[in-house]
């Protein structure tokens, strides 16, 4: 789906304006935290051992173990699938899915409950969008259905395409949590 390339656009997006955290979730490897670490940003590893999801304790556990001190704003990239991850709270304030266009448009019939339970929906890699059958409209449809209040957002992580508004729906959520 692109989770650990759209991180990566995220932290160049913000990394100038805030202290950024990175969580890596992977059942073994430590592949994506070795990418994300060239950038600067603080992260840690977290190894599920075998399981496909994380919990609210092992996520406490990663942020104590990363530090949060001078953090300003903490991504989880949890285990990529579509099913365990729904069923778990990793304790999360804020909850965020990539949907890659080569998945196909079908993907919110399939997993409902994922797209029930995240704040906002990132279609990923619309910069090939023309070599897919994906009805763009009919996700949007889909999701609203399952979750009224998502925000959907295209995206390429690739390209850097809708980025931007990615980055300031993250400010605008981190905004409303200063001033609660």
């Amino acid at each position: 789906s692109g989770k650990t390339t759209t991180v990566l656009r995220t932290i160049e997006a913000l990394q100038n304006e805030m202290n950024i955290g990175i969580l890596e979730a992977d059942i073994d490897s430590d592949v994506d935290a070795h990418k994300v670490s060239k950038t600067g940003v603080k992260v840690i590893q977290l190894h599920t051992g075998g399981m496909c999801h994380l919990d609210a304790d092992m996520t406490r556990q990663g942020l104590k173990g990363l530090g949060t001190d001078n953090i300003d704003f903490a991504i989880l990239e949890n285990v990529g699938n579509l099913v365990c991850p729904a069923e778990f709270d990793t304790g999360a304030s804020k909850n965020a899915m990539i949907l890659s266009i080569p998945e196909g448009d079908d993907k919110p019939l399939k997993y409902p409950l994922m797209f029930s339970i995240v704040d906002v929906l990132l279609v990923n890699k619309i910069d090939a969008s023309d070599y897919f059958e994906f009805d763009m409209e009919a996700v949007k449809e889909r999701v609203k259905k399952l979750n009224p209040n998502i925000k959907v957002i295209p995206i390429s992580a690739k390209t850097g395409e809708g980025i931007g508004e990615w980055a300031d729906w993250i400010r605008g959520q981190i905004d409303n949590w200063k001033n609660k």
